[in-house]
Formats: structure tokens, sequence, C-alpha cells
């Protein structure tokens, strides 16, 4: 006796996703499952990126579908298709962009920028189209990140900018308009000014992420970004270090006091192994993220090395994960990035870009 689409659907939804733990019907990941004869074509839609996964989540279903009474062959095809989601308050969506990913750190020092500017990286090699915007305007360090140091962007209409590309980034900075030399001594609202004129003035191409590399603190500028900033989530990266945990829980508190979720905690710098003799050393303390992570019942993401190439390669303008995409570390960075696109595609959707705008004329 033959199984029944029905039942052939019923089953493949009860299979756990790898990467979220849960059940692909809990996503509605299943999009359609039909019979051929003794063939069985599935169709999987992801709600965040994984290409990378594609093949071994393929591999999965149609392992189970093949093990299912009449079905001898089984062919499963997997996408993602990634969406809008809910922003605090009442604030304003950026156009072109589907979410905006915010990564702030309590303190200067713990690789905040670095971390950013290679989990944008490793959401592109994912399969999303992603943009990175240089928040710092005291000390915009993307550009040389991004090996664009030297380029501008340009305008054709006079009003907006067209974002620079790099690595497949679509990317805007203070650093891309002034000399590298030039100290920023600029009080606080014109900080806020240029920073939402970057954000708001650049023609952002159809993004499915925005990532923010946030200036580091807690102050009057952080503040008034996370209220005006249509922010779907912040990840906040911190080291082991006690010091530099207490200013990540201030952090922390600043975005639960504007309503944006956390999608949880990086933990930079987390063990050095010798490059020399291979021994591993805690160096800045261990387990921090993790109980940080714990207090508050937020996502632990993942933690990440202190090593000599992730310094180098990005001070060199070609991030660790396009540098060595095969790498562990490049590894550790799309796993991380993963986790939170997953964790922001768990989240209510935002419908206003479903709703067409009512245009009232009087006659």
């Amino acid at each position: 006796m033959s199984v029944s689409e029905q039942d052939l659907l019923a089953t493949l939804g009860e299979l756990i996703d790898p990467n979220t733990g849960k059940r692909f019907a809990e996503a509605k990941a299943i999009k359609a499952a039909t019979l051929k004869g003794d063939t069985a074509e599935i169709s999987v839609e992801l709600g965040y990126p994984a290409t990378s996964q594609f093949t071994a989540i393929a591999a999965q279903i149609e392992a189970a579908a093949c093990a299912l009474p009449g079905v001898t062959s089984a062919k499963a095809t997997v996408s993602a298709k990634i969406v809008a989601h809910k922003v605090q308050g009442n604030v304003q969506l950026l156009p072109g962009v589907k979410n905006i990913i915010a990564i702030s750190s309590g303190k200067g020092g713990v690789g905040k920028s670095t971390t950013a500017v290679n989990l944008a990286l490793a959401l592109a090699q994912e399969g999303a189209r992603v943009g990175i915007l240089d928040a710092d305007i005291y000390g915009p360090s993307q550009p040389q990140m991004l090996g664009i140091a030297a380029a501008q962007p340009e305008s054709d209409d006079g009003k907006t900018m067209l974002p620079l590309q790099a690595h497949g980034l679509q990317a805007n900075s203070i650093g891309f308009l002034i000399d590298p030399e030039q100290p920023m001594v600029w009080r606080g609202p014109m900080v806020t000014q240029a920073l939402r004129q970057l954000l708001f003035d650049t023609r952002w191409n159809e993004l499915d992420y925005l990532v923010i590399d946030m200036p580091p603190g807690t102050g009057d500028i952080q503040l008034t970004l996370a209220q005006t900033v249509p922010v779907t989530g912040a990840v906040i990266v911190t080291t082991p270090q006690d010091i530099a945990l207490l200013d990540a829980r201030k952090g922390l508190k600043m975005f639960e006091k504007v309503g944006i979720p956390i999608l949880g905690i990086v933990e930079n710098m987390s063990i050095h192994v010798c490059s020399n003799c291979g021994h591993a050393e805690h160096i800045f303390g261990a387990g921090g993220g993790e109980a940080m992570c714990a207090d508050y019942g937020i996502p632990f993401l993942g933690d990440l090395p202190l090593d000599i190439r992730i310094r180098s390669q990005t001070d060199a303008g070609t991030p660790t994960v396009v540098a060595e995409p095969d790498s562990a570390i490049a590894d550790a960075y799309r796993a991380i990035a993963r986790k939170v696109a997953i964790s922001i595609a768990e989240k209510q959707r935002d419908m206003r870009l479903k709703f067409p705008t009512i245009v009232v004329n009087k006659d």
C-alpha cells in the first residue's frame, strides 16, 4: 500500500530542522509534497538564508520520503525566502530594506566592527542580499575593513547616495566622505543628523538585511539611534572579561527600554590557541557570555577565537569569511549568522509592506 500525499506532507513536517531544532511544520517550511508514481517531489522553503545547508536538508527530506511505503525515489528542492519583520514602536520602515540588525557593544575594543563585517559577509554567503552601514561617526572602520577606503559614493540626483559595493555587500560610511585623518569634532545632534542622512539618504537596493555597526557605548547618540532607526533586532558583542560584560549589560538594558528585541550575544576573543605550540588559553576569562545569556533568558549565538588571522585579514580589507571561506573560523561566523537570521525569522512579520497606500483625491 502506497502512502498518500497528505501523509507524505504530514510525515515530512514532523522532521526536525537541524538549524532551528524545531519541526519543519512549525515554520510551514514544507510548501509542497507530491507523488508521481513511486517518486516524491518536495518543495522546502526556509525563512532564513542557509545556502550551505541546502544539500544536507534535501538529503534529510529525501531519505525520510524514501522510507515511506511505495516511495522508491525522492527529489527535494530547498530554497529560502526572507520577509520583513516587525520593528520597535511606530518607527518608519526603511525603503529597500526588509530587516535591520544592530551590532552593538557596551564598550569599545571588543571586536564589534570586525564581528559586524564578518557576520554581514556570512549572511551574504548564505544567500541573502546584505548591506552594512558604519554608524560609528567618530571612528569609522568599515571602509578599511572592506578594502574600499579610497572610494566615494555616487549620486545621480544630487539628493541621495548609491551604496558602494564590496565583497557582495552594499556599504556606506562617513569614512567614504571625509579625509581618513580628519577628526570628527562634532557634538551629539550633528552626529545624529549625519547618521540619519547616511541611513535614509542611501538608496539601498532590495536588502534582506542591513547590518548596522553601532558606535560603542550607551550614550545619547546610541539611544537616539535606537529610538529612530527601524531595528528588527540587536546583537550584542562582548568578551568574557567581567569589565566588558558589565558594559554589555548596560547595552542590553538600553535596547530593552526602547523595545528592540535582543537576538543574542556573541562572545568574541573567547579563547586563544597558540599558533606555535597549540596551547589553548582563555585570556579574558571563560563562560561570561553564556552566563549573561542565562541571566537574561536570551540566546547565546556562539563564541569566536582571539586569532591573528581575523585581525590581519580584516586590516587588509578581506575579512576572514571571504579570505578563508572554508576555514573553521568562517564556519563559526556563518553558524552565528544563521542563528541571527533564524531568530529574526521566528519574530512577527511586519505587514505594512503588504498594504497599499490609499490616497484620497478631492475633485
